[in-house]
């Protein structure tokens, strides 16, 4: 059974290019790029020509790429720079409430230490308002930070709009383009932000490696401090082999990009319109529209995501409930509850990303199998919920019983556990009379309609 993968938001394959690109760096290549002797200067070829991939991609100068470990370790780079960097100005930080955890827990951290974040709610489609950035912005505000596009649910911000507002105010605009590089267009200058964070594993280049764009002249210091490597902003020895990948990785997906878009495009579409028709109550989330043209992100009602992966991966079918660096977390997703969605509907989501290796049948696949699965849980629920309706009927009555019994200090219950009628307890008689006993199967009846959900 070919097994299907479509979880390519979390990570992608290392394409075979680039995992041919970087062997030699771990055996004939080896040396450390700040060495004088050829070892050390061929490794550092290699970094500054990934550079120049890098920033070939985003249409930027060389100079202005860093390189890091990461796509967070990039976000925590721009935030923390920019916000110690600048504290003279001002404290203010202004986000949105659907980020990545690399943003917001970095500015969590940061609100432990004196700053101030304003965190902006979302409409119902995930979308930003740049009237409501506008809104925010203090005398005291150094900083906005807004993902190019959302993890979870792939709407693609306004970072154009917000960045005009930003330079108006001059202030700094940082983006986090970890699900759009290499995957919809993200210059620098058509974008108009001052930093941007990058991830190499999200579009096949290997893991532990990222940049992060700093526009010339932008007032910024480094938080991780050693070496001079990276023109003293981030020090630490190269990771060599990550940065030869990454820089082929870049410069196969400018070559690719555009044609992966429109393929990508027309496969998700056909999910999304395949799954609707083949399963009722199912819901997108996310913008229709303005969308990454590789993810759809759904809730399904009366079904728990974690149970539709369970058995999707029993079917060789491998999908997500969101974000791949939550999915330890028992909490619903922030971001669903940010676009208004209820506990239930969040745990219900279910995000399948594409990539270069989905084909049609794949697609297909997922169409027929799905559907099965959400009805064998929806059938698996209603029989659990009918043993809870039971349960909490019998509940129910006993503390219905007992708050009469505190409310009217009169005992309700004898000594065989039948029910008492306000005749009995008042003439002393016992639970034997008719009244007694029509109470009783009256209560049974109540408890057993709960059962079945005819009453609430």
């Amino acid at each position: 059974m070919r097994r299907i993968y479509l979880d390519y938001a979390a990570t992608t394959p290392t394409h075979p290019d680039v995992a041919k690109a970087i062997r030699p760096y771990f055996s004939k290549a080896f040396g450390n790029p700040s060495s004088m002797h050829s070892f050390g200067q061929e490794a550092r070829i290699a970094i500054e020509e990934a550079r120049d991939k890098v920033a070939s991609l985003i249409g930027a100068n060389s100079e202005e790429i860093v390189f890091t470990s990461g796509g967070t370790e990039a976000d925590n780079f721009a935030i923390k720079g920019i916000a110690y960097a600048n504290e003279g100005k001002g404290s203010h930080i202004i986000t949105s409430s659907i980020e990545h955890h690399a943003v917001l827990e970095t500015c969590k951290f940061l609100e432990s230490r004196g700053f101030k974040v304003t965190y902006l709610p979302v409409d119902e489609y995930g979308l930003v308002d740049p009237q409501d950035v506008k809104r925010a912005i203090t005398d005291k505000t150094i900083l906005i930070s807004v993902m190019h596009a959302n993890n979870e649910v792939g709407t693609i911000e306004q970072i154009t709009e917000i960045s005009q507002i930003a330079r108006e105010a001059d202030i700094y605009l940082h983006t986090d383009a970890a699900q759009t590089l290499g995957h919809i267009p993200s210059k620098v200058n058509d974008l108009g932000v001052d930093l941007l964070a990058m991830s190499a594993h999200k579009l096949g280049g290997p893991k532990g490696v990222g940049a992060l764009y700093i526009r010339k002249g932008t007032n910024i210091i480094s938080f991780i401090h050693g070496g001079e490597q990276e023109k003293r902003r981030r020090a630490s020895t190269e990771n060599v082999s990550g940065i030869v990948g990454f820089g082929v990785a870049t410069q196969i997906a400018q070559r690719v990009m555009e044609g992966e878009a429109h393929r990508q495009n027309a496969l998700r579409d056909k999910l999304l319109k395949g799954l609707t028709e083949h399963i009722e109550h199912i819901h997108l989330n996310g913008h229709p529209s303005r969308r990454l043209p590789n993810s759809i992100n759904i809730s399904i009602d009366d079904v728990e995501g974690e149970a539709i992966l369970l058995n999707l991966n029993m079917e060789s079918i491998y999908a997500s409930t969101g974000s791949a660096c939550s999915s330890g977390s028992s909490e619903p997703s922030h971001v669903l509850l940010a676009l208004g969605r209820s506990k239930d509907q969040a745990r219900s989501s279910i995000r399948f990303s594409l990539g270069r290796e989905t084909a049609a049948q794949d697609i297909d696949r997922v169409i027929a199998v799905l559907p099965k699965v959400v009805a064998s849980l929806r059938a698996k629920e209603q029989i659990s919920l009918r043993s809870k309706l039971s349960l909490n009927g019998a509940v129910k009555l006993r503390n219905d019983i007992r708050k009469y019994e505190e409310e009217n200090h009169t005992p309700l219950l004898c000594r065989l556990g039948g029910l008492r009628c306000l005749t009995c307890a008042a003439s002393g008689m016992g639970s034997g009379c008719t009244l007694a006993k029509w109470q009783l199967s009256k209560a049974r009846e109540i408890a057993e309609k709960r059962a079945n959900g005819q009453v609430c």
